[in-house]
């Protein structure tokens, strides 16, 4: 892979010119980050490039082909291209799961034009991590995981895809909530945005891998900031380090035994607006529909996307009844719900 410094030199224009890793420290973008009080010094920018070229040398491309009556096909499609990171000795890629969701072919690419076939070792709904491991060697150094977070005014290195590495700077870190029946805690927001985020890596200047590119997004500050800064989601690798064992002998970590109603919502002025439903879903066979504004959980208000994924969650076993109290229109329904584990409903390849 070309050199680390050239590609984010080519990534940020000016900001990396002579001293490359210094003016990424400085970068003028950055919203309300503090500007260091002195550059690193020649030998320290050698240790960063070190680091980083190693850590770029460990980012691979990730393809896969889902099932071809995956659910999950309606949405992202059925061929799904992104990166991922070497995090094992024997090859081990960690990537963002959607990319490997129902797979039934993946592949890692190489440099050279070099892919090499791969199996899905593990899918996580808590946390929208996915695990591949090459079914041939790969031969490339492991990175390590970082197990700090990354302080407010840290330079940091996003690396993927065709497009390569793009510096980048913390913007806010807090909880994140899908409309896809999704939440996380300390969700990394960084800015500016990578164009190709799907599994890329975000790496602090020590080479250390703190998250795993997940969504691109108009803002990434707190939500009582004014400003609007655009940027991307990455799921924190601290989310791994508690479960990777499990993944690696179960497929996924306890908390994705989970229940699932089949909804996409969006949080409005403090109302849950239903804006999809999954056909044959739990609440498409409980008259859930388009528009319905959802009030309540078996008695519990919900106004927000995480109050109603946790009360969701929380309220027993992953297959049971629940009731939905929603408003449709001037009526107020309760509609009786048989939900299902999220992870019953995954389609598999034959032999999986």
């Amino acid at each position: 892979m070309k050199s680390i410094i050239r590609s984010v030199r080519r990534a940020a224009g000016p900001w990396l010119a002579a001293a490359a890793i210094g003016s990424l420290v400085a970068a003028p973008w950055s919203v309300g980050a503090a500007t260091p009080a002195s550059e690193p010094a020649s030998q320290d920018i050698e240790a960063i490039s070190r680091a980083l070229e190693k850590a770029s040398r460990a980012v691979v491309g990730v393809s896969a082909v889902a099932v071809e009556d995956a659910r999950s096909v309606d949405t992202l499609g059925r061929e799904r291209h992104g990166s991922g990171v070497v995090i094992g000795a024997d090859g081990l890629v960690l990537t963002i799961g959607y990319l490997v969701l129902e797979a039934e072919q993946v592949q890692v690419e190489l440099d050279g034009n070099r892919a090499v076939p791969a199996r899905v070792v593990a899918y996580d709904v808590a946390t929208g991590f996915g695990l591949v491991r090459p079914l041939v060697p790969l031969r490339l150094e492991p990175v390590p995981l970082a197990r700090d977070a990354p302080a407010a005014d840290e330079p940091l290195v996003v690396i993927g895809g065709a497009v390569g590495a793009g510096p980048a700077r913390l913007m806010s870190r807090r909880a994140f909530s899908g409309y896809w029946e999704y939440h996380i805690e300390n969700a990394l927001y960084t800015a500016p945005p990578h164009p190709a985020h799907s599994g890329a890596g975000l790496f602090n200047l020590r080479g250390e891998l703190l998250g795993i590119g997940s969504l691109a997004l108009s803002d990434t500050l707190d939500e009582n900031d004014p400003r609007r800064v655009p940027g991307n989601l990455f799921v924190p690798v601290e989310l791994l380090h508690p479960i990777l064992p499990e993944l690696l002998a179960r497929g996924s970590s306890a908390a994705s035994r989970r229940a699932w109603l089949g909804v996409n919502c969006v949080a409005e002025r403090g109302q849950l607006r239903v804006v999809r439903v999954n056909a044959d879903s739990p609440a498409d066979v409980a008259g859930v529909q388009r528009g319905d504004r959802i009030v309540a959980i078996d008695g519990t208000p919900v106004r927000t996307l995480d109050m109603l994924w946790k009360t969701l969650w929380s309220g027993g076993q992953p297959e049971r009844e629940v009731t939905l109290r929603v408003r449709r229109g001037d009526e107020t329904l309760d509609l009786k719900v048989n939900t299902v584990d999220r992870m019953h409903t995954l389609s598999r390849a034959q032999g999986i």
